[in-house]
């Protein structure tokens, strides 16, 4: 990030100098550059400040993706948005557990603040004396501040209880993918309905 936000400083020192010896189109050329760094380093600037949540890390990552998508890795327990073909913002999450693990390419399908939790039914199963409906925002609700459902099954990116906070970081969950409430908030407001997310064992 050091060489980043060096060259954009560069780019916009060069800028202020030239303003009054070059020709308005020269400048608005050099304009535009700044404005793209600008806006990429927006993109990342969460990842590159510093930050409660050590989960999230700002990493060299290939990728074929468009920017916006989501690649989880199961094995390395880690949940890549991809930001450009070799940048990635990396967010330790919780990831399925024996017997629940999963594979494949879906779509986020929505988007939710604080949404009830209704449990479903392989979790009541084991856990029978669940509430039909936990409400948003309760204490006890596994959603925790935000939530992405996906377009296949039951499953979505979402936070978690202060409670299960321990278990990011391992393989823990029904099918979902857990985050800690503070990097779900983070990745929240950098995705869209329809992204794709890429789950690999």
């Amino acid at each position: 990030m050091r060489r980043r936000t060096e060259c954009g400083r560069r780019l916009f020192y060069n800028a202020l100098i030239e303003t009054s010896n070059i020709e308005r189109k020269t400048m608005t050329r050099r304009t535009s550059k700044i404005a793209q760094f600008a806006f990429a380093a927006a993109l990342i600037g969460a990842a590159s400040a510093p930050q409660a949540a050590a989960a999230r890390e700002f990493v060299h990552y290939h990728s074929e993706l468009d920017p916006g998508s989501i690649v989880v890795s199961e094995h390395e327990r880690k949940l890549y948005l991809i930001v450009d073909q070799d940048d990635a913002i990396a967010y330790k999450v919780a990831v399925p557990k024996a017997g629940k693990e999963w594979s494949g390419v879906v779509q986020i399908n929505a988007k939710f603040v604080a949404p009830d939790w209704t449990p479903p039914e392989d979790v009541k199963h084991d856990h029978p004396e669940l509430p039909e409906v936990i409400p948003g925002g309760a204490s006890n609700n596994p959603m925790g501040a935000r939530a992405m459902t996906l377009s296949e099954g039951q499953v979505a990116i979402h936070g978690t209880t202060q409670k299960m906070r321990k278990s990011i970081g391992s393989a823990a969950s029904y099918g979902c993918i857990r985050m800690l409430n503070e990097d779900v908030v983070d990745l929240y407001d950098r995705v869209a309905v329809g992204a794709t997310v890429v789950v690999e064992p």
